[in-house]
């Protein structure tokens, strides 16, 4: 276990850690301004893949919190990063929203119905079951299936939507083809953040929500692991796990430093 005291760079969930249903979580913008006064990188991650980091900037600031768009990583992102890596300059016919489209295209990948290198799966509202058919034939024919994140549902205000886990299911139950999963709880989700802002496990912390995504991704990355507990876990959610994290925190409110640093007088 690491510790706290060694982190000098940090990565943290969104939903449920800095924000919650929109509205702030207590401590989170002093917590945002304490890395920025100290110069610690940090970058705030999501699964969700509709966005693009420019939306999301917006909308954290329309919650009261001050995050620069390039200081978000989505699993879009990650994905667009991912191919970039495997296939520079590759092609892809893509479900999703301008989170995931925008993404490739900046990674130089073309967007194509013929033959695609990749077929990529990534949150939309708007699932046509033109495209998913399209999909599922594309796929059988030989084009790789990616998905951005697994998660089968998403929160709504009328409960729960399903979400690109849900819909990645439907098309592998129709070509036998399992997808290559980026987002968390993949812990290449983490490694491609920690090479945006030049970071290394062995002094980075992770704060999530999640034992199922965050925590176990973070431990397989090496990270030193803080759950809070403004999210969906509680005890008894952490205690049907065989891992633990190496803190568990009420909140982002409990990383704040007492003081302010460097106060003392020569």
């Amino acid at each position: 276990m690491s510790d706290r005291g060694e982190i000098e760079c940090w990565l943290t969930d969104m939903d449920g850690v800095l924000v919650h249903e929109n509205q702030p979580i207590p401590g989170a913008s002093d917590l945002l301004q304490q890395w920025r006064d100290e110069g610690k990188p940090y970058l705030v991650l999501t699964n969700n893949s509709i966005f693009t980091p420019r939306d999301l900037s917006a909308r954290l600031r329309a919650s009261g919190l001050h995050v620069p768009e390039e200081s978000i990583w989505t699993s879009a992102l990650a994905t667009a990063d991912f191919l970039k890596s495997q296939m520079p300059g590759g092609t892809a016919f893509v479900i999703g929203e301008a989170g995931i489209t925008t993404a490739l295209h900046e990674a130089g990948f073309i967007m194509t119905e013929s033959d695609p290198d990749y077929v990529v799966i990534g949150e939309t509202r708007n699932y046509s079951f033109e495209a998913i058919t399209k999909a599922i034939r594309l796929i059988g024919a030989g084009s790789r299936f990616i998905v951005t994140n697994p998660d089968a549902t998403g929160p709504s205000a009328d409960g729960p939507l399903p979400a690109t886990g849900a819909v990645a299911a439907l098309i592998t139950k129709a070509t036998g083809k399992e997808p290559y999963v980026v987002g968390k709880p993949n812990p290449m989700m983490f490694r491609s953040a920690m090479n945006k802002i030049g970071a290394h496990s062995e002094n980075t912390g992770m704060i999530g929500d999640r034992m199922d995504t965050d925590i176990v991704a973070g431990i397989e990355a090496g990270l030193h692991t803080i759950l809070v507990l403004t999210g969906i876990s509680d005890q008894a959610e952490i205690d049907k796990y065989p891992f633990r994290p190496d803190e568990i925190l009420n909140s982002v409110a409990d990383l704040l430093s007492a003081e302010p640093v460097e106060t003392e007088l020569d």
